[in-house]
């Protein structure tokens, strides 16, 4: 019974092997010139994508070279988790703002750039987000960051003291 399997075996292997040639007997060999130089073709870039950050928090620590303990995190949700108070937003991609992001911008009235939109995101259970709405200029970053955040943990609170402030 071995010395069948092992014919069989064999057989298989020389069947596939004569396969594989008789594949490549007929296609066309590979030309030995190089590609030619003298014609160009241009890539150009057919799209846009949103700017996407990355936000790196101070940890409150100190590191062994003796300087200000950071940690970075690529998602809203993981830095919300961490419960930060002092994080710096950082592009790691993308090349125009999204409409929600020039939204957020805009409601701003020029007060908040997209960084700092993004930066004040990544942080909870500080000011704006647990104080109160005094002024016109806090109204006006209030109002960008309620339309750049909709997931904050503290958007509530900051929508109400928002219409509080409004009246």
């Amino acid at each position: 019974m071995t010395i069948v399997r092992r014919t069989l075996a064999a057989a298989l292997v020389v069947v596939g092997a004569l396969g594989f040639v008789g594949c490549t007997a007929g296609a066309d060999p590979e030309r030995d010139d190089p590609v030619d130089q003298d014609s160009t073709s241009e890539v150009t870039s057919s799209g846009s994508a949103p700017i996407v950050f990355a936000f790196v928090c101070d940890d409150g620590g100190v590191d062994s070279g003796g300087e200000d303990a950071s940690e970075t995190y690529t998602t809203y949700a993981a830095v919300w988790e961490a419960d930060h108070t002092d994080c710096r937003a950082e592009r790691i991609t993308g090349t125009e703002m999204s409409a929600q992001q020039r939204a957020a911008v805009r409601a701003t009235d020029g007060r908040a750039s997209l960084e700092e939109l993004a930066a004040t995101c990544a942080e909870r259970g500080v000011a704006p987000w647990r104080s109160s709405v005094e002024t016109t200029a806090q109204a006006d970053l209030a109002a960008g960051l309620l339309e750049y955040c909709p997931g904050h943990p503290d958007h509530h609170r900051l929508r109400d003291a928002l219409a509080a402030h409004r009246g």
